[in-house]
């Protein structure tokens, strides 16, 4: 079977349109020139600066951080909590509650970031990290909702009614039975919030308060006003950096389990 030229040349003008500019923001992470409009020489320059000079970053990313792991823990047994409701018991109620989980997923983020900040006015509650943690868990609940929705298409209740049958107790057949087969699912949505959340400007830029900026939000404010641009791109490249070898990572230890069963059935 020949392969098709034009699908290869296809293939190839998405890739560059994709990765040329993540290319070119870690070549300005290198240049000596300030607003990167041409080269002007190697340096490590900006990536001294970065430790040394931009503590708020620093600051900023770690609010980043707090607010994504929190959200993610609580999104995850929150939307756990969700997923198993919807999976077992189907009414009306139920209905209505798969409504309110899937509605986060295509609504606007403008919307529902102005939708919040009228919330957290009309209640009285002044904006901060709490109300950015509220915010970031509020969407994070649908996408693990749905992805251990997607895992509970094919579990077998059958397995829950024999830890039943041989004297278990719901509470125990729940986290010895129940739980692990569910946790690929879990860990894939609570990645999915961690990722959602130390990412999101859009809603964090409505319910956000004074100091309480995470790294989107800095970023924006440096671009806007900061005359040290290639700061942000030495960031952004440790950050892709950090992406990749977490990926790299997981590829391998998937990789490890799937030659364990293959080496095992040759043993046999």
């Amino acid at each position: 079977m020949k392969h098709s030229r034009f699908a290869g040349i296809v293939l190839l003008l998405v890739m560059l349109f994709l990765y040329l500019p993540i290319v070119v923001l870690v070549a300005n992470s290198f240049n000596l020139s300030r607003y990167g409009g041409e080269w002007a020489g190697f340096t490590f320059d900006w990536y001294v600066k970065l430790f040394t000079q931009n503590q708020p970053i620093w600051e900023a990313f770690e609010r980043s951080l707090l607010i994504a792991a929190t959200a993610t823990v609580a999104s995850c047994v929150l939307g756990t909590t969700a997923a198993l409701a919807l999976h077992r018991w189907k009414d009306r109620l139920q209905t209505v509650h798969y409504g309110l989980i899937y509605t986060p997923l295509v609504m606007p983020e403008i919307l529902m970031g102005i939708s919040l900040l009228m919330m957290f006015t009309a209640i009285g509650l002044g904006c901060g990290l709490f109300t950015i943690w509220i915010a970031h868990t509020t969407f994070c609940v649908s996408y693990v909702t749905m992805t251990v929705l997607a895992r509970l298409q094919d579990f077998d209740d059958r397995v829950i009614e024999a830890a039943y049958d041989l004297g278990a107790s719901p509470l125990y057949a729940f986290f010895k039975v129940e739980l692990p087969i569910l946790l690929p699912g879990i860990v894939a949505g609570g990645l999915l919030a961690f990722t959602l959340s130390i990412d999101d400007f859009v809603i964090t830029f409505f319910v956000t308060g004074p100091g309480a900026d995470t790294l989107p939000l800095k970023i924006y404010s440096m671009i806007k006003h900061s005359r040290q641009m290639p700061v942000i791109n030495s960031l952004s490249t440790l950050m892709l950096v950090f992406t990749c070898v977490l990926v790299a990572a997981s590829r391998l230890v998937a990789n490890r389990r799937h030659r364990r069963p293959a080496a095992a059935k040759a043993l046999k």
